[in-house]
């Protein structure tokens, strides 16, 4: 019996076990010389972290669309203010929710005393940042360099009631010591424990002689514990793992780096050409070559008879009055000819590719289109709110995940201190900072509110979300940049203020007043 079933062959002419399509040849052996070697996130990245996150610092800093990828990643994620809200577990510190409401506005009020202190900036070991710049700062450089890097420090200021302070640490100076090469113990300058924890970091020193003249790092690097015996953070270092053991961060820009490098080239080489295009509008050509000229003039060649030539031409212009915008037709030399030079098309289809080339950038930096290309003017509503809306839900994980994290841990050094001096005073019977440090340390952030295309409808559908018990007036708040509580105890005083003036009170106006229904016609 013979066996006409339909067999496929590899490449030696044996036949291919049933396999992915992705894994296997492709269609017409398009991926047979696609052979990527399986690495570990560390293998993949430590080898070019350094030039990658070069790469992402020039690139932030000389072109237009990866300079507000970044804002808008800081804008979005932290905005003008990062304001905390602590919400101590009370009930696994052994307090009242009384209690915790009565400490939680005294722990918010002195924090923002310190933190956010514009003028003397003592959180800062610099002293010229408060604490929302310094979150600004970290989202920035985890956006150019995929981690944001800190050092606690313990300072004496004039002035400052605490000693506590942070360095931030730019990534760059995280290296193995002398450029060592990586060890299962010691990789991208952290050395790690089995487990692959980080136990310590190498950084590297920034005194040097000649700073402006070189990378700004010098050739010592000094060991910093990631923390101390009692557990209080010496090192932070905040960034998202994407597997099991991976030491350092991949910036936002190594998916897009090429097709961002290129846009750039692109657009200067069409600029040029469009400079080029419309540097003239008429040229005067001539048939007559040199010898043709030199006989004319009667000499047997050289560079003083070509000199001649070339004046005799140039006087014969000036006295024929040739003019382009004078309308007048001009006399030319025997031989000669005008030639009129139109520009060619400035776009030649250069939008719809860099369109294609911003909307891949886009993807890959999770940011909106029309924001990273400030172009709104294809956008309808609907799909400006859904690619906003989608954005959000990226800048969201962010700000949990990365802002969050890196505000909790400077607010849980500042915390210890308040308690350890006294400033902060823990209700009677509630457990020690050391023996509930995760309960004690529980805060939300806010940070810069949604966006609102149309606020009338926004504005509506939060109301109704209230109205339906599906929301609360903190999460409402909270989504436009808000603290629930500043605003009520604002509402109250006004209301007082409203009274004592003789003014009527405000008039609290139901959701279908306020926004009624527009039903679109069928």
């Amino acid at each position: 019996m013979n066996d006409t079933s339909v067999r496929i062959l590899d490449a030696q002419g044996r036949p291919m076990s049933s396999v992915y399509t992705g894994a296997g040849a492709g269609f017409g052996n398009q991926l047979v010389n696609w052979n990527p070697m399986a690495q570990t996130a560390d293998a993949a990245l430590l080898p070019t972290l350094k030039m990658g996150n070069a790469r992402a610092d020039d690139l932030a800093r000389n072109h237009g669309i990866a300079s507000n990828g970044v804002q808008l990643h800081v804008d979005n994620i932290v905005g003008h203010l990062f304001r905390l809200s602590y919400k101590p577990r009370w009930q696994r510190l052994g307090m009242s929710e009384e209690d915790a409401a009565s400490l939680a506005r005294d722990v918010e009020q002195a924090w923002t005393e310190y933190a956010e202190d514009d003028v003397h900036c003592y959180l800062d070991a610099e002293r010229k940042r408060t604490f929302t710049m310094l979150i600004r700062e970290g989202i920035a450089t985890h956006t150019t360099k995929g981690e944001i890097m800190a050092s606690a420090e313990w300072e004496y200021r004039p002035g400052s009631l605490f000693k506590t302070c942070i360095k931030t640490i730019t990534p760059h100076r995280v290296s193995n010591p002398h450029n060592l090469m990586d060890t299962n113990r010691l990789r991208g300058g952290v050395n790690v424990d089995r487990y692959g924890a980080a136990r310590s970091y190498n950084v590297r020193d920034t005194s040097v002689p000649g700073y402006m003249f070189g990378d700004g790092m010098g050739s010592t690097w000094r060991e910093i514990p990631r923390e101390t015996s009692w557990g209080r953070e010496q090192f932070l270092h905040v960034f998202e793992p994407t597997e099991d053991g991976q030491t350092r961060g991949a910036n936002r820009f190594l998916a897009v780096m090429e097709q961002m490098h290129m846009l750039g080239k692109l657009q200067h080489t069409k600029l040029q050409n469009a400079i080029v295009n419309a540097m003239y509008a008429a040229v005067i050509e001539s048939e007559m070559d040199s010898s043709a000229a030199f006989e004319i003039i009667g000499g047997d060649g050289g560079e003083d008879v070509l000199q001649k030539w070339m004046m005799s031409m140039l006087d014969y212009h000036a006295g024929a009055n040739i003019r382009m915008n004078g309308v007048k037709i001009p006399h030319l030399m025997p031989g000669e000819k005008l030639n009129l030079m139109t520009s060619s098309n400035a776009d030649n289809g250069f939008a719809e590719l860099e369109a294609s080339i911003l909307r891949w950038i886009a993807a890959g930096l999770n940011v909106p289109f029309e924001a990273l290309a400030r172009d709104y003017s294809k956008t309808t509503y609907s799909s400006a709110r859904a690619s906003m809306l989608d954005g959000w839900r990226y800048f969201m994980g962010r700000r949990k995940v990365i802002a969050a994290r890196f505000a909790t841990k400077i607010f849980a050094l500042w915390l210890e201190e308040a308690f350890s001096r006294g400033v902060i005073v823990p209700p009677k019977g509630a457990k020690s900072f050391y023996d509930g440090k995760a309960s004690w340390c529980n805060c939300a952030w806010i940070g810069s509110g949604r966006v609102a295309i149309d606020g009338l409808k926004e504005v509506k559908e939060a109301v109704l979300r209230i109205d339906s018990g599906l929301s609360t007036y903190e999460k409402e708040l909270a989504l436009m940049g808000e603290d629930y509580q500043e605003i009520f105890q604002q509402q109250i005083r006004e209301v007082r203020e409203r009274q004592e003036a003789g003014l009527p009170p405000p008039s609290w106006m139901r959701v279908t007043n306020m926004a009624p229904d527009e039903r679109e016609a069928a």
